[in-house]
């Protein structure tokens, strides 16, 4: 079973300059999920929900392209599993006879979506295993890293950012990132 998901924010991390999250919202299901992705990817996914082209084509251009050309549609865009921390993604392709399904990376998997306008699924397994709740992320947090990001010093929750990036603990990464906007916010007050 998939539920359909939309790209709703794309946000540096912290600790490594070329390194984005893409915020997927399962909105029936009041869920998050996050994506971690490279600069160009997120380059590519904000040129897409722009309507923006490159001087010449970039390898999501083309492949769009080649699509229109070939009269192919993009008729959906699944992610399928999550494993060691990677998001498993398929595109599935029709001439009009027949629909292929092809192996994606997810952040290409978006773009060519947003770029085709078709649908984003997600299995109902990864959504679970890999969302956050928007409304309730501190209450999900295990009780000692909890206390210790209600306590800590912004520096402090930066080290701790690098640590969950590391780890690939994305949840937890992005509720460390919430936690230093606030922070910063609240400083400038």
């Amino acid at each position: 079973m998939y539920t359909q998901v939309y790209p709703l924010q794309i946000a540096q991390t912290m600790s490594m300059s070329d390194s984005y999250i893409l915020v997927l919202n399962a909105p029936e299901k009041g869920k998050h999920v996050p994506v971690l992705i490279g600069e160009s990817e997120a380059q590519a996914i904000i040129m897409a929900i722009e309507q923006k082209e490159a001087r010449r084509p970039l390898t999501h251009n083309l492949l769009n392209h080649i699509l229109e050309e070939y009269l192919l549609t993009l008729n959906k865009v699944t992610i399928d599993r999550f494993d060691e921390g990677i998001f498993y993604s398929s595109l599935y392709i029709s001439d009009g006879f027949s629909e292929k399904r092809i192996d994606s990376r997810t952040s290409d998997a978006v773009v060519l979506a947003i770029m085709q306008h078709c649908d984003i699924l997600i299995d109902l397994n990864v959504l679970e295993e890999t969302s956050m709740d928007p409304n309730a992320l501190t209450d999900n947090l295990p009780q000692q890293r909890g206390t210790a990001l209600r306590e800590a010093t912004i520096e402090e929750l930066e080290q701790q950012l690098r640590e969950c990036e590391a780890e690939e603990d994305y949840e937890q990464a992005a509720e460390i990132m919430k936690r230093i906007n606030q922070m910063k916010n609240n400083n400038s007050l």
